[in-house]
């Protein structure tokens, strides 16, 4: 059996729904027989992983454990879900201070234990600023850490294949923009229906003004939606975006979507944010987002709310001032 390479994948947050459905899907696209399965939960996490020898799968060496030294020593690729989860009435910023402290510590375990480790993809919410703290106190490389953006871009296509009933295929480029929360940038002018730019499409009888903001903002509340559906939050579409992000780090098919980086470039600085990103064996790297005028105002705004919540975690003690993080990590400039 091949898989994508033989080095050890670590799960942390698999006793969950997100983080079970990773390991799962991990086994299913082969990407490695080395996985292991971290939680602090153990009975949860035990069920898990018998669940998951239930199903047969072959040559795969799936281990388990609740000791995070165990699980991150020779790690070579992480996907954390290891925070708590978004409730009904819950913004994912409200899961800003309990998940930055998780991410905080995260980062420092991720430095003493796997501090040679290749990619990280952190999707525990707020996924902007998790992501950015674990970058901080683990020491990697800003091309080391990706965070989950894709789910927005992923809405956007889903929400023009029900309102123009064509399959997705029919949709290319669609694209969100800046953070993963209320206020990011949904962009129109990069994607196209059926090789038709979708900005020809907004403001007319095909697809009305009125009809086009709500679309928006059925995108952005899109993980509300889902837990008004389900009573819990998302956890079957994290789940598979994040092992098709560390796949592409392992050097598999290129991720198809936007991706949150660390960003600064003299105008977004010292952030993590969904940028037009690609993801290979050599890191997550980004380009500049082009869009219309209107486009790039909202993208600004992004960038303007993620920098309230990263000022609000230098002030809860969480992460150090920007002028101190190059003592922090040496890869921060």
């Amino acid at each position: 059996m091949e898989f994508l390479t033989n080095e050890k994948l670590t799960i942390v947050g698999a006793a969950g729904m997100i983080g079970s459905n990773m390991a799962q899907t991990a086994m299913m696209m082969k990407l490695t027989p080395n996985i292991c399965l971290y939680d602090p939960f153990a009975p949860a996490l035990e069920g898990v992983a018998e669940e998951l020898y239930h199903c047969g799968f072959e040559g795969v060496n799936l281990t388990y454990t609740s000791d995070i030294k165990e699980a991150l020593t020779g790690a070579s690729y992480i996907v954390s879900s290891g925070g708590a989860a978004r409730k009904a009435g819950m913004t994912r910023e409200d899961l800003l201070k309990g998940n930055a402290e998780i991410a905080a510590q995260f980062g420092k375990d991720v430095r003493q234990y796997c501090p040679n480790v290749k990619h990280i993809v952190v999707i525990f919410n707020p996924a902007d600023i998790t992501g950015l703290i674990t970058l901080l106190y683990s020491g990697l490389k800003p091309s080391q850490v990706s965070t989950l953006a894709a789910l927005d871009s992923t809405r956007l296509q889903n929400e023009l294949v029900k309102y123009f009933h064509i399959p997705a295929s029919d949709i290319q480029n669609c694209r969100t923009y800046g953070g993963h929360g209320e206020q990011m940038a949904v962009f129109a002018s990069t994607t196209k229906i059926k090789g038709e730019p979708l900005t020809d499409f907004i403001g007319t009888t095909r697809l009305p003004l009125t009809e086009w903001e709500a679309l928006k903002v059925r995108v952005i509340q899109g993980g509300k939606h889902i837990i008004d559906l389900r009573g819990r939050s998302s956890f079957q579409s994290p789940a598979y975006l994040s092992i098709e992000m560390i796949a592409a780090a392992m050097g598999g098919q290129p991720f198809r979507w936007p991706a949150g980086t660390y960003v600064s470039n003299g105008k977004f600085d010292h952030i993590m944010m969904a940028m037009e990103t690609s993801i290979t064996k050599d890191g997550v790297t980004y380009k500049e987002v082009a869009g219309t005028p209107a486009e790039q105002e909202e993208l600004e705004k992004s960038y303007e709310h993620l920098c309230k919540l990263r000022d609000e975690v230098i002030e809860m003690g969480i992460i150090p001032a920007i002028k101190d993080w190059h003592a922090l990590n040496p890869n921060i400039d």
